[in-house]
This record gives structure tokens, sequence and C-alpha cells, in this order.
């Protein structure tokens, strides 16, 4: 038969919890930095589109009215109409800054140039920027260098995001512009994005100005994302404060297992160095670890079965040191007494009655020592041999066969057989399954009367084999059927002779039986009256 296992789940309650301490700050983080770059591609696109259109409406309106058109095929923008213009259309959006170049890369106008008494006077292009105070940036460096070292997905329309040393004084290539708006292409310049050492986030897209299918110039809109580095603020502290969340729930999670794992796994190990250093049966086990229902509280229960079977095996080990010892001691006793007898009488046949018993004894001994020897190794040899499926009606007609080729007399017991014409399988070990059968069928012989009947009956009782050795003796005394299985116990028959039999033959089979994760019992017969008309002995194994 099978050994016991426990039951194994492909998702076990210990599984899932260390899955979920190591899954979910992870996944926390990789879907917040993935919707970061989503996100901060999406508002880039949008500025550069914006800013895109209103170039292109700058350089609508420039072309309309800041072009000299008195040569019709060589038109030139008037730099005082266009700067003047230009500055009107820059007026309602302060944080742009537009140029005018003129074919040749000359800038032609500068909204950042404005008239005043003494000539023209430069002023400020972007508002200040905004102060988040030391530890804000030092929290963003610190979030931009993590980022840094992550694989994720750059803006698509970013050339440039490192501080720039030439600032916001960036000049669109001219000659390209125009090459591209001459030659009819649609494809337009890419945007420059870039972050100045003031860490300001600047987009600056150029756009041609065009009269009559004519170029005539260049103009250039910057413009600082603010928007962008103000939602990417309040995004990265959002990720900050989630990764936060993460990081305590991680801390508690792994708390918890501390207190639920780890530290009753260490209990569990005090508890069986405590056992080894004798300190307990049972080692101190606490009733809440036995009472779980995880993996500790199965190596919690484990671990208790196993100290109470190791004790178990040593209380039977002392209990049968001592019977030993006693039984051994009553033939040493006779043979002693029978020694210093035979020394002080000369009579020849009281000595020869005195070396009889010492003969007597000396064959008693031996029996003992050869079924004490048997018994001690019996448990060491079931635990190394394999159980295999044994058909236990195959061995019972066996031994009929055996009985009817050795039987003395006429009037000695018959051994029969009921059973299953197509047998009955159980997981057994050949050999001691032979040895307990023996035992029963030899124990029943002693008993039976001449020409009595010995049956031995077998049957399916419900995923367990029932075997039942039956005989027409005495029957048991009813207050020796708990002790009959009892290690050196010895009911005999009258007239048999003293010594023939150790009392250990039903205990090494009740030894045998439970070892096969069997049960042995002792019944009387008893026909219709209530008189006891025999004995029956009952084994039950499991059933293959």
């Amino acid at each position: 038969m099978p050994r016991p296992r426990f039951r194994q789940r492909w998702v076990s309650p210990l599984l899932r919890r260390i899955l979920l301490v190591n899954a979910l700050p992870l996944a926390l983080l990789v879907v917040s930095l993935l919707y970061l770059d989503q996100y901060q591609n999406g508002l880039l696109e949008a500025q550069v589109t914006a800013l895109r259109e209103q170039a292109r409406v700058f350089a609508g309106a420039l072309g309309e009215s800041a072009v000299n058109t008195s040569d019709p095929k060589d038109p030139k923008l008037v730099a005082e109409v266009a700067g003047s213009l230009l500055r009107r259309l820059t007026e309602p959006t302060p944080d742009a800054h537009a140029k005018l170049y003129a074919p040749d890369g000359t800038v032609l106008a500068d909204s950042r140039m404005r008239e005043g008494p003494g000539g023209p006077i430069t002023t400020d292009m972007l508002p200040p920027p905004v102060d988040r105070g030391p530890v804000l940036r030092m929290i963003g460096s610190i979030y931009d260098k993590v980022l840094s070292w992550l694989p994720h997905r750059a803006p698509s329309t970013t050339v440039d995001l490192t501080p720039s040393a030439g600032g916001p004084d960036w000049q669109p290539d001219v000659k390209e512009e125009l090459r591209l708006s001459s030659s009819g292409n649609s494809n337009e310049t890419a945007p420059y994005i870039r972050r100045t050492r003031d860490d300001r986030l600047l987009v600056t897209v150029a756009v041609p100005v065009e009269r009559d299918k004519h170029t005539v110039g260049i103009i250039s809109l910057t413009r600082e994302a603010r928007e962008v580095d103000e939602s990417l603020f309040t995004v990265r502290m959002s990720i900050l404060a989630l990764f936060g969340m993460a990081l305590a729930l991680t801390v508690l999670l792994s708390w918890y297992l501390s207190l639920t794992i780890a530290r009753p796994i260490l209990r569990l190990a005090q508890a069986a160095a405590d056992m080894r250093e004798g300190g307990g049966r049972s080692g101190n086990l606490a009733p809440a670890l036995l009472k779980r229902r995880d993996e500790v509280g199965a190596l919690a229960s484990a671990l208790a079965n196993s100290a109470a079977a190791l004790w178990e095996r040593m209380d039977a080990t002392e209990r049968f040191a001592a019977d030993v010892a006693h039984e051994l001691k009553n033939p040493l006793s006779s043979i002693r007494s029978a020694i210093e007898t035979l020394r002080r009488i000369e009579d020849i046949d009281r000595q020869r009655q005195l070396l009889t018993i010492i003969a007597q004894d000396v064959t008693r001994m031996d029996r003992l020592i050869s079924d004490v020897s048997d018994a001690s190794r019996l448990d060491a040899e079931l635990s190394r041999v394999t159980i295999e499926p044994i058909d236990v009606v195959a061995i019972l007609r066996t031994l009929q066969q055996l009985d009817e080729a050795t039987r003395d007399a006429e009037q000695d017991p018959r051994l029969e057989v009921i059973a299953p014409p197509n047998g009955l399988s159980v997981w057994a070990v050949e050999d001691r399954l032979v040895q307990v059968l023996r035992n029963l069928i030899g124990n029943a012989q002693s008993f039976s009367p001449p020409r009595g009947r010995i049956i031995a009956r077998v049957r399916d009782a419900g995923g367990m084999a029932e075997l039942c050795i039956e005989d027409e003796g005495p029957g048991i005394p009813d207050a020796n059927l708990e002790h009959i299985f009892d290690r050196f116990y010895s009911e005999r028959p009258t007239g048999e002779k003293f010594g023939q039999h150790s009392g250990l033959g039903l205990s090494i089979s009740r030894q045998i039986v439970e070892a096969l994760h069997g049960q042995i019992s002792a019944e009387n017969r008893r026909d219709g009256a209530g008189r006891v008309v025999g004995a029956r002995f009952i084994v039950r194994l499991p059933m293959v």
C-alpha cells in the first residue's frame, strides 16, 4: 500500500502569499512607468501640434501684410513692418518667442526686441522659472536618474533633452526649410525640444513664410512647455506616492509573512531541538501551530506525530527489554538452582532428572532468544522492504496443500479454505504475511480437538480484505481477550510440553499486521445458546 502523503495543491496558501509580496510592488512600478512614458509623449506631441499651428498663422499673417510685392518675381519682407506685426502677434502669448529670418539666414525681426526712446530694447523671453524648493528638485533629479537606468521608450518628438549650451538661441536650418518649400515636399522639419540649464523645457518649430508660392523667409516660434513640466511633476509625485504605498505594503506583508511563516518555523525548529535534548515528548509544540490549515500546520502535525511515534517506539523498546530480561531470568534461575542441587546429590536418577530440566530450560532459552531476535529485526525489515500486491487466497491454498501433505494421522485437524474463486489481493510483504497466517493456523491446530475443522475465510469488507481463522477448540477466556496479543503471554492447551512456545507468536503477528496498515483481533465463536464453540482470529488488510 502506498505510504500516506500530504495532499499537494498547485496553488498553496504559502505560494499565494509569496507571489503577492513579490509581484504586487513590481507590477505597480512597471505600470506607472509605462503610463508616464505615454503621458509625456502625448503632452509633447500636443504642444508641438499647437505651436506649429500658431506658427503657421503667424507665417500667413506676415506673408499677407509684411511683404513688398513691387517686384512680383522677387517679393521681399519689410523688416520694420514684419517686426511690428510679429510683436503684435506674440503679445497674447507672452511666453512665446518668435524670430523671422530672411532666405539668407539674416534675422529680420525678433519679438524680444521692442522700440524704446533710445533705440531697440531687449526684453526677457520667458517668465521666471518656478522654484519648487530643494527637496522637490532633489526628488526630481533622483527620479530622472532612476528612470535613465530602466528600459523605457523615449518621446518620439524629442531631439535633445539634455541641458543645452546654446539655451533658447537655437536657429532653424533656413536653407533646408527653403529647399523643402521650393521642392514642394510636404515633409516638415522636426521640432526641436530641449531642456536649458535653468531646467526649462523649450519647444521650437520652424515654418516657411510664403507669398504667391514664393518662400520669402522662415519664422521660428519657441515656447516653454511649462504645462508639460507641471503635469509630469504631478504624475511623478503620484508615482512616488504610489511607490511609497507599495513599499509600505511590502514591508507590512513581509512582516506578516515573518509572523505567519518564518517565526512558526523557528518555533518548530526550537521544539525539535527541545525534543532532541530531552525537553519533553512533544517539544513544547504550541496548539496554535497544530490548528493551522496550511503547510506550517502540516509540518507541525508531522513533527508531533513523528515525536509521538518515536516516543512510543522508545517506550515499546524499554518494555520489550524489561520483558525479555524477565523471561530470561526464569530459565536461568531454574538452571542455576538445578546446578546447585546437582552438586549436592549423589543419586544418579536425581542427577538425570536435573540434567533433563537443565536441557529443557536451555531449549526454552534458545527458542526465546530466536523469537526475540526475530521480533527485534521486524520493524527495521518492514521499513526497508517494498509493499506489493499479494494474492492472499493463493497463499491460503498453498498452506492448505502443505497441511494435507504433512498431516501425521487421520485424527489431526483439517484446514479448509473458503474464499472467492478469483482470488483477493492485498498490500503486504509476502514472507511476513505467510508468517502471520502460519502462526494463526498453528495456534488453531494446537487448540483444535481430534478430527476438528480449521476454517480460513476470506472476503471483501468494503476496501479491506478480511481473513478469519476459526477453530473448534475451547476458545479464549473472556478476561484474556485484551491481553492475548501481549508479549510473552501464553495460554497453552493442557498436556503440552512446557517451554515449547515463547509467547511472542501472536505479538509478532500483530506487529506485522499493524506495519502493513491493517488490524488484527480475536473473539470467541458461540452457538445459538451462547456457549463457546471455538476461537476466531480476524485480520484486516488494505485491498489493492
